[in-house]
């Protein structure tokens, strides 16, 4: 996932971090710090059911190993009790992208996924119909947005163009950046920025179609997601919450959106987890 400067500034910025403030400790490439390091990955309470893993990468790839670890250190911050189990992953298994042979740049279109000319005389009801349910058997999200929902959108993206959101999981939250790139929004895990920087992996990118937007009032939305990371309910809370945000006239939302944009000093993560209670995984 490719991240603007002002969204690293951001996410390094005061007390933005997860307890408020994220910090770098430096790391010195030493066995004695590194081993320090590994003795400290031992506490975590997932580090059995990935020991395995674990120690086959530190046998057939030592550099590889001792560099992941290193910058794992480096990048190191006071995380929530939540998500320290998704260190072990992403630091042994890194995840490709949804589709790394097409460029983030390059806009995708609607006669990609189906034929628009069988389709444009229908109504916007028969669309949405059609629409939804050509995609109960995909392994992605789908949905029809009112046009003038879609414009509030467009505005508040160009305003607002990164933000958080917190996602339900078994032992809490876990956090998931946001950043628009034209009309696709794309979705990566904080952690695994945090582990991987620029090559951070997405985890959901939905897109926006607006052929049928000035001649039905319809945009068409679709939400793939990499089944690894997140599944279907997830997908769909995420796309929930983008909506909630984006589209709906929400003052408290709203002020998030603008103290998170800027005023990233003052901006607290649990009033997120405050909002999200209002949002089911259903």
């Amino acid at each position: 996932m490719h991240l603007t400067s002002f969204m690293r500034s951001v996410l390094y910025r005061g007390s933005f971090a997860l307890s408020k403030k994220l910090t770098q400790k430096n790391i010195m490439t030493t066995p004695r710090k590194l081993q320090e390091i590994l003795e400290d990955l031992k506490g975590n309470p997932y580090y059995e059911k990935y020991a395995e893993k674990i120690t086959e990468l530190q046998k057939n790839a030592p550099e590889e190993f001792s560099s992941r670890v290193v910058d794992m250190g480096k990048s190191k911050t006071k995380k929530l009790e939540e998500i320290k189990g998704q260190q072990f992953s992403q630091l042994l298994n890194p995840k490709k992208k949804l589709a790394p042979e097409v460029s983030q740049t390059q806009e995708e279109h609607l006669d990609k996924i189906m034929k628009v000319d069988l389709i444009k005389n229908k109504s916007k009801e028969e669309i949405k119909e059609i629409w939804e349910e050509y995609h109960q058997t995909k392994n992605c999200i789908a949905a029809v947005i009112p046009s003038e929902n879609f414009k509030t959108l467009e505005e508040n993206c160009v305003k607002y163009p990164m933000f958080l959101f917190p996602l339900p999981r078994t032992q809490g939250y876990e956090f998931i950046m946001l950043q628009f790139e034209k009309r696709t929004a794309h979705f990566t895990p904080l952690l695994y920025y945090q582990v991987h920087n620029e090559n951070a992996p997405e985890c959901l990118t939905i897109t926006h179609y607006e052929d049928f937007k000035e001649s039905k009032g319809i945009v068409l939305m679709r939400g793939e997601y990499d089944k690894n990371i997140i599944n279907a309910k997830e997908a769909q809370c995420l796309a929930n919450q983008l909506q909630l945000y984006y589209t709906q006239d929400d003052k408290q939302k709203q002020k998030l959106l603008d103290t998170f944009t800027h005023h990233p000093d003052t901006f607290d993560h649990m009033d997120l987890v405050k909002e999200i209670s209002n949002i089911s995984l259903k």
